[in-house]
């Protein structure tokens, strides 16, 4: 794992020396683990406090369900649900902030209103003035892999060539090496086998010499494992958690997020007594 300092907001992160927790907060009606259940802004700050509690390092805030046949939400829509929140939290803490969107609208708003990072699911593929907006408003950002088809030829290799795409995307736009994180972009234009691949073969990222975020968290890959529903997926998160921190992930993104950091305090714990 390398071993630098990221700051992200008012925090620093000793990148490599610990798996931070990114913990979710979606304020949309049709998210697919908890849809309605914290669009409300008091219900919202509720869970956002409830995180912090339990050992959360960034609140990332999704305002568009990115879930398979998800409704597409317009840039007004998406910022009257994410900047209140963000607005609110801020009053309250001095967490670092996420959105979890793709679009550059979005991203100016939210980071007006106080967001220190953006988690692209597109990679900045998608939204042409997403680049400039990261670099001009001096904002971290989260490079995720993913693209419009299944179309691999060979899959090892062209996730590489598209990771290095995004990535160049971001370097040729002016966004500075230490503001950029990289996600493999688990359950986005996958099969089933191809994400367990990327999960058995997460090291392959660190050729890039990137933060790495892995975000697992519910979804379909552990729910075709497993034959489980949305709600009974925690063990197997559980499970792509601590082979992340193994495999040298440096942030998880998670729904629940007391029991994902004592899997990682377990699991660090092993890893450096273990070598003694």
């Amino acid at each position: 794992m390398m071993d630098r300092v990221m700051r992200i907001g008012k925090r620093d992160f000793a990148i490599g020396e610990h798996t931070y927790i990114m913990g979710i907060l979606n304020v949309t009606p049709d998210s697919f683990s908890d849809g309605g259940r914290h669009n409300r802004l008091e219900e919202a700050i509720i869970h956002v406090e409830r995180m912090i509690n339990e050992g959360a390092d960034i609140i990332d805030i999704g305002g568009e369900s990115t879930r398979p046949g998800y409704t597409f939400v317009s840039d007004e829509e998406e910022i009257d649900r994410v900047v209140p929140v963000i607005e609110e939290i801020r009053k309250r803490w001095d967490i670092p902030i996420s959105v979890d969107t793709y679009k550059s609208k979005v991203a100016k708003a939210a980071c007006t209103a106080g967001a220190d990072l953006i988690n692209d699911i597109w990679g900045l593929q998608y939204d042409k003035d997403m680049a400039a907006v990261v670099k001009d408003m001096d904002l971290a950002v989260c490079l995720m892999h993913n693209r419009e088809n299944l179309d691999y030829q060979d899959f090892h290799q062209d996730f590489l060539q598209d990771m290095s795409k995004i990535i160049d995307t971001a370097k040729e736009a002016g966004i500075s090496d230490d503001k950029i994180i990289i996600d493999p972009g688990i359950g986005f234009a996958k099969t089933l086998d191809m994400n367990l691949y990327l999960m058995n073969n997460l090291e392959i990222l660190h050729q890039f010499g990137y933060p790495i975020l892995l975000g697992t968290s519910r979804k379909s890959m552990i729910g075709k494992t497993l034959d489980l529903p949305v709600d009974q997926r925690l063990e197997g998160t559980l499970a792509t958690t601590v082979m992340g921190v193994m495999k040298g992930s440096h942030l998880v993104r998670v729904h629940d997020v007391l029991a994902n950091r004592r899997a990682i305090q377990m699991t660090e714990a092993i890893l450096q007594k273990g070598k003694h």
